[in-house]
């Protein structure tokens, strides 16, 4: 965790004891997902540890929605081309209810919110705006226009012709890009060119009128006072929007600019893309949080620094994901940022949900129950996890829901299977039929608490007198159980399985 304290011993070296503020910020263009979480939980957990260190720190995130509605996502209906230009807050929703657009897609972020219990402050653009708090930077912004003509120019090497200005004006319902002539701070309107050529006049004061993102930015710091925040690396890059807004900060707005935190994107697994709202391809904050449990998604992100690329799947890095951050739990001996990680990621989480049974393990075990919780417990307590299963039950229970939905909804073909309900004995050869009840004689024997190991070695036995190939051993048996190829490991799979059940299957009854 040094990338944390960091970034929060250098804010309490700047700022003492006053209260810090974090901001983070995304517009409600379209879904909201793991990438999205990442500037959001990042923000989030710098006001954490500031609080734990007994310092006074809020965490607001900024909804631009204000902003204008650019491009039709691939999960909305192609018709809404026709709102192109209008401001998000202003665009119907998707699903035709009465809410706006940018109410649509931020619900799936303030569900996620509530379900991990943030300390986030949602802050509305669209309403700060229309109800006059930026009149004063607006007016700041307009009063030094020559001051931002020559930084974007310098810092950021962009040609401005004469026709350039900071502002946008909202024009018929939609943001257009103006050319502003001259201001009245008395009476807080504006003038400007409008699409004819010709001279118009706005209030400013009521929403009518935008900065450009380059200037709503450090804008945006002054306005609410922002000591840090995390933004994505393409703002960081040289001459981008951060720079600009550095200096823009110091020269028009008189203040410091916060600490910069810039972080790298997340791809799935396999993909070379960031994850895209306009393209879809993308884990939404809704789909994560029916899987994952919030001290999971918080490890997944916490546990790198914000400026390492993560990749995220489904299959066996969500796998993993569990058993890492359940060896950790138990970690007898942690370090100290091993114990910070942990003391973080638990932070207002209400109820644990990650066992210290295998993920893996829980999975087939579930599956091999018919998805039954009780039967599931039933199965784990007869093998080297009674212990946990007793101890644990509660928490147990609560993963095997998470498990449930992932099974549905995300779980690689390879790690799913159901137990064939009846079998065809006559697409079994007649040396896989003797070994199936060779070994069904053996189980029968079995001392009550034969463990997988005690399996795996009665299924090996066979190698040289069942007349099949050893891998055939196991591939057979998954084809008689599962239907399948391949599945859990063979030995366990089988220990976990009722044993009258397996004798039966084995001895190729029509229906077991």
């Amino acid at each position: 965790m040094q990338w944390l304290n960091t970034i929060v011993d250098r804010l309490i070296e700047l700022h003492g004891d006053e209260e810090i503020v974090v901001s983070s910020g995304v517009s409600p263009s379209g879904t909201y997902h793991l990438g999205t979480l990442r500037e959001v939980m990042t923000a989030e957990v710098i006001v954490v540890e500031l609080l734990r260190r007994g310092k006074q720190a809020r965490h607001i995130h900024i909804v631009d929605d204000l902003d204008v509605f650019r491009k039709v996502p691939v999960n909305v209906p192609s018709e809404w081309q026709q709102y192109l230009g209008v401001p998000l807050c202003d665009v119907p929703a998707p699903d035709g209810s009465e809410r706006s657009y940018a109410d649509y897609f931020l619900a799936d972020l303030i569900d996620a919110g509530g379900k991990m219990n943030l300390v986030m402050e949602v802050v509305r653009a669209h309403e700060r705006y229309r109800a006059g708090a930026y009149t004063g930077v607006i007016e700041t912004a307009l009063s030094h226009i020559d001051t931002v003509r020559q930084i974007l120019r310098e810092v950021s090497g962009r040609e401005l012709d004469e026709s350039w200005s900071p502002i946008q004006v909202l024009e018929q319902g939609r943001i257009k890009n103006r050319q502003f002539v001259s201001m009245n701070t008395e009476s807080k309107e504006l003038r400007y060119i409008n699409a004819n050529g010709a001279e118009a006049t706005v209030r400013y004061d009521d929403g009518l009128v935008k900065l450009n993102w380059r200037i709503d930015w450090p804008a945006r710091w002054s306005l609410f006072g922002v000591d840090a925040e995390p933004f994505g690396r393409d703002h960081a890059t040289k001459g981008g929007s951060y720079d600009t807004g550095v200096e823009i900060a110091r020269q028009v707005f008189g203040i410091e600019p916060p600490l910069p935190v810039p972080y790298h994107f997340i791809n799935r697994v396999g993909e070379t893309k960031k994850m895209s709202k306009s393209a879809g391809n993308v884990i939404t904050a809704a789909e994560l949080l029916t899987i994952l449990p919030p001290e999971i998604v918080k490890f997944f992100l916490f546990r790198s620094s914000p400026d390492k690329q993560l990749f995220f799947g489904e299959g066996e890095t969500l796998l993993k994901l569990f058993d890492e951050f359940a060896l950790l739990l138990e970690k007898p001996d942690k370090e100290a940022w091993e114990q910070q990680l942990v003391e973080l990621c638990l932070d207002r989480v209400a109820e644990r949900t990650v066992s210290n049974v295998p993920f893996s393990h829980l999975v087939a075990s579930y599956q091999a129950a018919l998805r039954n919780t009780d039967n599931t417990l039933a199965i784990i307590k007869r093998t080297e996890y009674a212990d946990v299963a007793e101890a644990q039950a509660d928490i147990i229970r609560r993963e095997l829901a998470l498990i449930d939905a992932w099974l549905d909804a995300w779980a690689p073909d390879e790690l799913t299977f159901s137990l064939v309900e009846s079998v065809d004995a006559s697409q079994f050869s007649d040396d896989e039929k003797r070994y199936f009840a060779q070994l069904a004689d053996k189980i029968r024997a079995a001392p009550d608490g034969a463990d997988g190991a005690w399996f795996h070695n009665a299924i090996y036995g066979f190698k040289d007198t069942a007349g099949l190939a050893p891998k055939d051993l196991f591939t057979s048996l998954y084809r008689l159980i599962i239907g399948q190829q391949s599945g859990p490991r063979a030995g366990w799979f089988l220990s976990i399985l009722p044993r009258d059940w397996l004798v039966d299957r084995l001895m190729l009854a029509e229906k077991c």
